[in-house]
């Protein structure tokens, strides 16, 4: 899932590029375990993808996306082969999964935040 530009223009204008861990829920929707990129793409404006570590049975085009960023795994790097993408992106889901199983992480997937009031309207939505 990524965001709008207008979403990415408003995260911290100094957050490090890299891989981060967290957890993400969709609309009212479970929480599940996610991995989260911030980087260049294609290296001019800054983007933010959303790896949700669950399989949905159809699209959430147009639903809300909340996300809590836990911790950091890694720098953004370029690499040399798609498989060695593939190997780093499998390694980076692993760490978020590890991360994520620490009791002082997985409390915070019961946080009230991720519960929107039925009729809440957020960011004209």
């Amino acid at each position: 899932a990524n965001f709008s530009e207008k979403v990415v223009e408003s995260f911290p204008s100094d957050i490090s590029t890299g891989i981060y861990y967290g957890w993400a829920c969709v609309g009212n929707g479970d929480v599940h375990k996610m991995v989260l990129s911030i980087g260049w793409n294609p290296f001019t404006k800054k983007s933010v993808e959303t790896h949700i570590i669950h399989t949905f049975k159809e699209d959430f085009y147009g639903e809300i996306l909340s996300i809590v960023i836990i911790g950091y795994i890694r720098p953004e790097k370029n690499f040399d082969s798609l498989e060695a993408l593939i190997s780093a992106i499998q390694e980076d889901i692993e760490e978020a999964k590890r991360q994520l199983d620490l009791p002082e992480h997985l409390k915070l997937k019961e946080d009230s935040f991720f519960h929107l009031p039925e009729g809440k309207i957020v960011n004209n939505h």
